[in-house]
């Protein structure tokens, strides 16, 4: 993998939902605080500083695009109590927990469609 360049970082992640406030409220059962912000003529939209980087949601109409094929992934401190928090909710699991190299992870489906990947950390996966 090639290095990247200095004080180069991903920032921002921006999906669309229909019901963008419904979609905030699925993403808070895994920890996720959010912010509702509204930025001059824009839209309502809920934002999650996760320490820089932010993650938000925004309004979906007709006119704009479908984000559910983006992909996103969040670690999580206890897979078993976030999976126990999706399966309250009915969330479609795609991948059930399993190990990996880089720790176990698991593969939800949101209510919006967008497939979300969980990660906890294991002290193997850290070596």
């Amino acid at each position: 993998m090639k290095s990247r360049p200095e004080n180069f970082g991903l920032n921002l992640v921006v999906i669309r939902a229909r019901d963008a406030r419904g979609l905030a409220r699925f993403y808070s059962l895994l920890g996720l605080e959010f912010a509702e912000e509204k930025h001059g003529a824009g839209p309502v939209h809920f934002a999650c500083d996760l320490g820089g980087f932010l993650f938000e949601i925004y309004p979906r109409s007709d006119s704009q695009p479908d984000t559910s094929a983006t992909r996103v992934g969040f670690q999580v401190s206890s897979l078993s109590a976030s999976m126990k928090a999706m399966a309250l909710t009915g969330t479609r699991v795609l991948r059930q927990p399993e190990s990996t190299k880089w720790g176990r992870r698991a593969v939800i489906v949101d209510p919006e469609g967008h497939r979300v990947e969980l990660l906890e950390r294991t002290v193997a996966s850290v070596a």
